[in-house]
């Protein structure tokens, strides 16, 4: 004897590359990207932000050093100049005051000398992002999650492709430092051997040179490095966005709601419209056929419109229950296939026949009103 088969169920969607639901092959809908935008994920690059305002602060402080470095001579000088009077006072007195007005004084002036950079950065960090993202701002990323404090969610960031990118930028802009810094002062070493001989100031200000010119083209390369990031975190997020056939359907019933049920209201909307028809069928004056795939019932009644008016109208099997009921409640019918066809496609219930089908209607009431003797 053999042994029996042994049958085995599996199911086939546990085996997609994305899990329950198939892959993510369809375009993101714009309701699925307004809502990743209002929990706040955005294609956004942090490098790009970072790039711009290192460089915008190197090019302001070309602009501004030979006053930065005026003001910071000026703060020093003034330091410098009252240690005779602090040492000369009492040893014996309190003299905590005096020393903290001078740190306050001191604070007060650096951080005015620093506004302008402070300023700047701000200004160039947020129109960076305002570039990227546009204007729309969210309080959700601020909210807690306890994803964010689970062990396995954090040990799923931490060995991810976003954080192999992450590394490899962070060593590529080392590496760029590096080079960038030898190559800078690969023809300075005779220069800076010399600053000791130098006057003070001399030797600042080709120290200051010397560091603006590496600080203004590490930026220049960091921002070429923000670029190439950008359009990669554009293309990562538009391919974690797609969306799946079953997210999309899923969506369209949360929107739309489910067609089926939508098609069972529609097909009950329609059953109570056809009632509503039927039982206005009797006040008909006319049925004009197709003979018998079209019929449509006229009346005429000159104190409600100044027109005849469609109370029923039907084709193949409701013209045949309009048939029927207009032999029951004994309401002329007419043939007419032209006539027929042009009011079934042209005219809705309730609504005048157009002036153009005056006369031909006004020769079929005149047919009717001679068969039942109406003046």
């Amino acid at each position: 004897m053999t042994e029996p088969e042994r049958i085995l169920l599996l199911d086939l969607q546990y085996f997609a590359s994305d899990g329950p639901g198939g892959e993510k092959t369809e375009e993101p809908t714009s309701k699925k990207l307004e809502d990743a935008r209002k929990e706040g994920q955005v294609a956004k690059s942090r490098e790009f932000a970072s790039s711009f305002t290192l460089l915008g602060l190197f090019v302001l402080l070309r602009v501004w050093m030979g006053t930065l470095g005026t003001q910071m001579a000026e703060l020093f000088g003034g330091f410098y100049g009252r240690i005779s009077y602090f040492t000369a006072l009492p040893a014996y007195r309190d003299n905590s005051n005096e020393y903290s007005t001078l740190i306050n004084i001191g604070l007060l002036r650096t951080l005015i000398i620093m506004l302008p950079f402070l300023l700047a950065g701000l200004v160039i960090c947020f129109v960076a992002d305002l570039v990227q993202v546009k204007w729309k701002p969210t309080r959700k990323p601020l909210k807690p999650k306890f994803s964010k404090i689970s062990p396995i969610s954090g040990m799923k960031r931490l060995f991810s492709v976003s954080k192999l990118v992450e590394l490899i930028k962070s060593l590529l802009k080392i590496g760029v430092m590096i080079l960038v810094v030898v190559n800078a002062l690969e023809d300075q070493w005779p220069l800076l051997f010399m600053l000791y001989d130098m006057p003070l100031m001399q030797a600042v200000a080709i120290c200051g040179e010397l560091l603006i010119d590496i600080g203004m083209r590490i930026s220049l390369i960091f921002l070429g490095i923000a670029v190439f990031d950008y359009i990669y975190q554009k293309r990562k997020f538009h391919k974690d966005m797609k969306m799946t056939k079953q997210e999309v359907k899923e969506e369209y019933k949360s929107q739309e709601g489910d067609p089926a049920i939508k098609g069972k209201i529609r097909q009950k909307m329609q059953e109570a419209s056809r009632r509503r028809m039927m039982q206005a069928l009797p006040q008909a004056d006319v049925v004009i056929t197709n003979p018998t795939h079209y019929a449509v019932a006229l009346r005429y009644d000159k104190e409600i419109a100044e027109a005849p008016f469609l109370v029923a109208k039907g084709a193949d099997l409701m013209a045949q229950k309009i048939r029927d009921a207009a032999k029951e409640y004994k309401i002329e019918i007419v043939e007419n296939k032209p006539l027929a066809r042009s009011i079934y496609a042209n005219v809705e219930l309730g609504e005048e026949i157009p002036e153009e089908l005056y006369v031909a209607v006004a020769e079929v009431l005149a047919i009717v009103y001679r068969r039942t003797g109406r003046a």
